[in-house]
């Protein structure tokens, strides 16, 4: 698994409560845009419209060989997933405070993957934490570099 391009948002601001991999419907030039990186996923989220999952806010730059029949760059797009996998989502957005975020793109035997999550969006303070923990975990680690150099 190759990644494309990761959404640092994602978990910054959200609680992951559960991940899902699905495809997504793509032609060619978004395909080829894809491949030479011009992608970002930063604003994205899901929907789950009518029984079909649409990721929207993708920033697919146009391919610059493309011809007139050029992609959108922010067009929604269909994600492809098992009915059963549709249904829980569907269930999981019906509780207020969830939403379906992308965490990342990547390469699956040569199609691009949707890594999607389930997340309950994070207050400020659930933030600050993290930062204190992560500044914790670094100062540790600093701190066990230098014992065991010092030896």
């Amino acid at each position: 698994m190759a990644e494309i391009v990761s959404n640092p948002k994602a978990r910054r601001d959200y609680q992951v409560l559960d991940t899902f991999e699905s495809g997504i419907v793509l032609c060619g030039t978004e395909v080829k845009a894809i491949r030479a990186g011009h992608v970002h996923i930063s604003d994205a989220f899901a929907r789950v419209e009518r029984d079909e999952v649409w990721l929207h806010n993708v920033h697919i730059e146009e391919y610059s060989h493309g011809n007139r029949q050029n992609h959108a760059p922010k067009a929604p797009r269909k994600l492809l997933l098992n009915r059963s996998e549709i249904r829980k989502l569907h269930e999981a957005t019906k509780v207020k405070g969830l939403a379906l975020v992308p965490l990342s793109l990547y390469w699956k035997n040569h199609r691009v993957k949707v890594a999607l999550a389930v997340g309950r969006s994070k207050a400020q303070y659930d933030k600050r934490e993290d930062l204190k923990q992560r500044a914790a975990e670094r100062d540790m680690q600093r701190e066990t570099m230098v014992r065991l150099k010092g030896r």
